[in-house]
């Protein structure tokens, strides 16, 4: 097993493109975590670095240090990708890994501390470590394609909300109906007609609300 690399501040902050001077402002700024501490020296390691070269990629793309320590409260108060995904547990979506850069890039300018503490409430994204893990491929394109359809983030994300509560709702009623009824009671086996009725029941919803409103 490889060993873990660890450096000293000056190494560091060489490693990282910077001065002492800045390491020990982001360190004061809360921006990095303390160090590992050996009597009087000061140990880093990958993961120091690995935050300082998101602080410096995400002040690149025009955020402020104030920002990046709201992102980084954000992100430590936020769950573990285990609790949130719920690790052994079926599912027929797939969980993307992503860097705070990244995600910054999907949503450009809109990645903001309130966006993303909402996002972690409802279980859209996770951390694991330095990476932030968002549960679904599906949902992180749909809501990215709606952003730059002009759809604020904010909005897609309360949408998202309230789109949980029918949802439960109707996952309530499917596994109860199918779990009562069925020959086998194999309700995994049958989740591809539960999502059918689903989605031949919105598309006419839609069709009346649509028929209903009126042409700009």
């Amino acid at each position: 097993m490889k060993e873990a690399r660890e450096y000293r501040m000056e190494e560091l902050a060489e490693k990282a493109g910077i001065t002492v001077r800045t390491l020990r402002f982001y360190r004061e700024r809360g921006l990095i975590p303390p160090p590992r501490r050996e009597g009087r020296i000061a140990w880093y390691d990958e993961q120091h670095l690995a935050r300082l070269r998101t602080i410096a990629a995400l002040l690149e793309r025009g955020h402020t240090l104030n920002g990046i320590a709201d992102l980084a409260t954000a992100f430590e108060s936020g769950r573990d990708v285990g609790e949130v995904l719920g690790l052994g547990e079926p599912s027929e979506e797939t969980p993307v890994r992503l860097t705070p850069e990244a995600l910054a890039d999907y949503f450009e300018g809109q990645v903001t501390p309130e966006n993303l503490a909402t996002a972690l409430e409802l279980g859209y994204l996770a951390t694991d470590g330095e990476e932030i893990v968002h549960i679904s491929r599906r949902l992180l394109d749909v809501s990215a394609a709606l952003v730059r359809e002009g759809v604020p983030l904010s909005v897609v994300l309360e949408a998202g909300r309230r789109v949980r509560s029918h949802a439960e709702e109707l996952a309530e009623l499917f596994v109860d109906v199918l779990t009562t009824h069925s020959a086998d009671g194999q309700v995994d086996r049958l989740r591809p007609l539960a999502k059918s009725v689903v989605e031949a029941e919105l598309s006419m919803a839609m069709d009346r609300r649509l028929r209903r409103t009126p042409p700009a």
